[in-house]
């Protein structure tokens, strides 16, 4: 049973796959061409594709290696989820990526390396 005081979290509508430079090109037409998931156009020149009710935001990234994903995690009380998740030995990694400026949100990982991004809802 959850605590009066604990934060409400629910999944995200943003789905991140971090993809290799060497790789990005072809995953891109994977997702999108061959697959036939719709870019949406708004968010050009970002490669954001539908993905049932969620958006798959495709990123080349230059220094990594291989691909990784990370989940979006919502938030009723931003301040009281940092406060629990710290609590409960969640390792926050807000050196992952820089935030927008204004954008109220923080990084952290699952016990599985799966990278979050916990944002206010």
């Amino acid at each position: 049973m959850k605590n009066k005081n604990t934060p409400k979290f629910s999944a995200g509508c943003n789905i991140a796959m971090k993809i290799p430079s060497h790789e990005y090109s072809r995953t891109v037409t994977f997702y999108r061409d061959i697959i036939g998931l719709p870019q949406i156009e708004d968010l050009i020149p970002d490669i954001v594709l539908e993905f049932g009710d969620k958006q798959l935001w495709l990123d080349k990234v230059d220094y990594i290696s291989q691909a990784e994903i990370s989940l979006e995690i919502q938030t009723d009380n931003l301040a009281a989820a940092a406060e629990y998740l710290g609590q409960k030995d969640i390792v926050r990694c807000d050196q992952i990526e820089p935030l927008p400026e204004g954008f109220e949100g923080f990084w952290i990982t699952s016990p599985a390396n799966i990278i979050h991004l916990v944002s206010g809802d």
